[in-house]
């Protein structure tokens, strides 16, 4: 079954998308906090994550106050879970690519257990970058809302991928293989259609960059 998407729909202020965001324990992006914010409707903090919102927030704490601050995003229980199921589209987790390798793969990790917990799409946006998990099958990406940036990737990370066909790209798969010491999606662009198509018969990770702003 196709299954379609847009990842940076999260980003545009015209678009309606029932969105959950989660805060990370880095650094936070002023610009993309503001506008995940205004977008979600359920707000949380892992852990430190509360402490860069606190910082970040100083002058307007009262008008940015999560709706919870827990553990270890992989840690959901299931009444958590259900929650999330019936007030959200798509969960963003901002933070987690930057900084130590060790924390980044980590973050990498988390969507192969998300994928155990939820059914709802989840990302991890940090500053320029987006990475998404794409489960075996066929997956429809709409990547026209004028904030993708001009490079993508398919990176198998865990096992290799032996058949990925895409469309949509400058360069394109057919029924490839791809895995670490063989051959690896990186620094790839769009074809300018607005739409990529991804089948594969193995989770692979999607990424992306993102603009700042649109007409960047």
């Amino acid at each position: 079954m196709e299954k379609e998407f847009t990842p940076l729909k999260c980003l545009q202020p015209s678009e309606h998308l029932n969105c959950g965001l989660l805060i990370l324990n880095q650094p936070l992006n002023n610009t993309l906090l503001l506008e995940l914010w205004q977008k979600a409707n359920i707000k949380a903090c892992a852990d430190g994550g509360a402490n860069h919102l606190h910082h970040i927030t100083d002058g307007q704490r009262d008008e940015y106050v999560p709706d919870f601050i827990s553990g270890d995003f992989d840690s959901l229980q299931p009444l958590v879970k259900a929650f999330y199921a019936k007030k959200v589209d798509v969960i963003v987790v901002l933070g987690g690519l930057g900084g130590r390798f060790d924390q980044i793969m980590a973050s990498v990790e988390t969507l192969y257990h998300a994928v155990k917990i939820t059914s709802i799409p989840v990302l991890v946006i940090q500053d320029s970058s987006l990475i998404y998990l794409l489960q075996p099958g066929k997956h429809i990406l709409h990547v026209a809302t004028g904030r993708e940036g001009k490079w993508c990737g398919l990176i198998p990370i865990g096992s290799p991928c032996y058949s990925v066909t895409t469309t949509g790209l400058k360069w394109n798969l057919s029924a490839g293989v791809l895995q670490f010491g063989s051959l690896v999606s990186t620094s790839n662009t769009y074809d300018g259609s607005g739409i990529v198509t991804v089948e594969t018969d193995s989770p692979i990770v999607w990424t992306m960059g993102i603009k700042s702003s649109i007409g960047e």
